[in-house]
């Protein structure tokens, strides 16, 4: 059984972990546009230990019992953002990592957390949730668009001439 509950500063080990799988993802899937932190479990710990101080963010954390003790298996990040006028979007809650372990995936907890990360927005006052999706993410966008969002913008992205050209494995290879 997995339980969902509100993090606490004894799961930011095991979410730190997971959001550097979420990092590392990403970079694979187009490394000109994702960065790759070396430390990105370390610096995702420090960032998220002072947002949990902020009465405006969710952080959720997905929590399996073992015979080894409890283990972190998924997560959400999300928080009440204030209007923003580049990207001409008034206050929301914005949903930023969604991320379950591999080997937990096909049942269901994505879809609990993102569930109860909606309600605690929504008791925070949010009007809207918006959230971004990997392009080559098809079954994060199925269970997104299940649970009532919507496609509204498509960013896109081009190298400057400062940059050396890389090879980019977007899209990626086909398995």
């Amino acid at each position: 059984m997995v339980i969902i509950r509100r993090a606490l500063e004894e799961d930011l080990a095991g979410i730190a972990a997971l959001a550097a799988r979420l990092v590392r993802y990403h970079h694979d899937l187009d490394p000109l546009r994702f960065m790759n932190v070396p430390d990105a479990a370390e610096g995702y710990r420090q960032f998220l230990r002072g947002e949990m101080r902020s009465g405006d963010t969710v952080i959720l954390a997905a929590l399996r019992e073992t015979e080894s003790g409890i283990r972190v298996v998924g997560y959400t990040y999300a928080r009440i953002e204030p209007r923003n006028w580049n990207d001409l979007l008034d206050r929301c809650g914005r949903l930023h990592d969604v991320f379950v372990a591999e080997e937990e995936r096909r049942q269901g907890i994505a879809r609990k957390l993102v569930i109860e990360t909606i309600r605690h927005l929504e008791e925070l006052g949010a009007p809207r949730i918006v959230l971004h999706t990997a392009m080559y993410n098809g079954e994060g966008q199925e269970l997104f668009t299940s649970l009532g969002f919507r496609t509204t913008m498509l960013e896109m992205t081009r190298e400057t001439q400062q940059r050396a050209p890389r090879r980019s494995t977007y899209p990626p290879p086909e398995s």
